[in-house]
């Protein structure tokens, strides 16, 4: 778990606006989408969808960006997908209000909490249902308060951090024996790219698994922050230096997820392709 210390009390937040975009295609190949993603905002009385773009500020709610790749072919990756995003929806607000009674023992031990009801609810259903017995997702997402992102991750889907002043950094561990490969240095991204193995998970939702072990940490950010969250689709069309230079760019955040998802069908198209862009930007008040 790779994890920031949590602001001290009197360290009062100064609330931010966050700028948002989200664009999902099927790609050129595949007949259906497998993609879900969902944008949110929760605080202690209710929890309100997002439009694919908007803007708002960070005094008074929380934000959730997310993207799931559903898996097991057709309809069941589809259903699988959306059914992580509606799950997320439901517990993360219900686990938070549990953990501000005391109930939990913080962001981070929250967030695998999260990820293991969803991973056993869709479980459940492969045990209840034979068709659906194969049927999994992955899951990565960026949950935003005053001051720090928590992000949790299952699969290859991935969040990458672009700071307003540094370069772009995969902040998610792709969960495949490639992306350890990558990780620790004995390959590089071409070789990543090319490997016969690249899209074998050795950790999901659902799809069989018996447990799992969600990556889960946080980021501090600041005004001119960029977040990006994507599936594999997006990746498999572009290399990390292209996503770089479009996040980079002086586009509004409102033109940059279709930005990054066309420049990606346009390079492959061979997969479902999904990205949820997010900038942070200093509070109007």
């Amino acid at each position: 778990m790779s994890a920031l210390p949590r602001p001290e009390p009197e360290n009062e937040p100064v609330p931010m606006r966050l700028a948002w975009s989200g664009m999902t295609h099927r790609g050129k190949i595949r007949p259906n989408n497998e993609d879900s993603f969902v944008a949110f905002t929760f605080d202690g009385r209710q929890t309100r969808y997002l439009g694919k773009v908007g803007e708002a500020s960070t005094a008074t709610s929380d934000f959730v960006f997310a993207v799931s790749d559903g898996m097991g072919g057709g309809s069941l990756g589809e259903f699988a997908s959306r059914r992580a995003v509606e799950r997320l929806t439901e517990y993360l607000p219900k686990s938070f209000k549990l953990s501000a009674a005391g109930l939990s023992s913080g962001f981070h031990d929250l967030l695998s909490e999260v990820f293991v009801s969803i991973h056993k609810d869709l479980i459940k259903l492969g045990r209840s249902y034979e068709e659906c017995a194969t049927m999994g997702t992955t899951l990565s997402l960026c949950w935003f308060t005053p001051k720090w992102m928590y992000f949790g991750h299952v699969g290859d889907s991935r969040v990458y951090y672009l700071p307003k002043s540094g370069k772009l950094t995969q902040v998610t561990h792709d969960h495949s024996q490639v992306g350890w490969l990558r990780r620790t240095g004995r390959i590089n991204e071409r070789e990543a790219r090319m490997h016969p193995a690249r899209n074998s998970l050795q950790q999901a939702l659902g799809a069989g698994h018996q447990f799992v072990d969600p990556h889960v940490g946080s980021v501090g950010f600041q005004p001119g922050d960029r977040f990006l969250v994507c599936s594999d689709g997006l990746t498999d069309g572009l290399w990390d230096r292209r996503i770089e230079e479009i996040l980079a760019s002086e586009r509004p955040v409102a033109e940059l997820a279709t930005a990054l998802v066309s420049a990606s069908i346009e390079d492959s198209g061979r997969d479902n392709t999904t990205a949820v862009v997010v900038e942070v930007l200093p509070d109007r008040a």
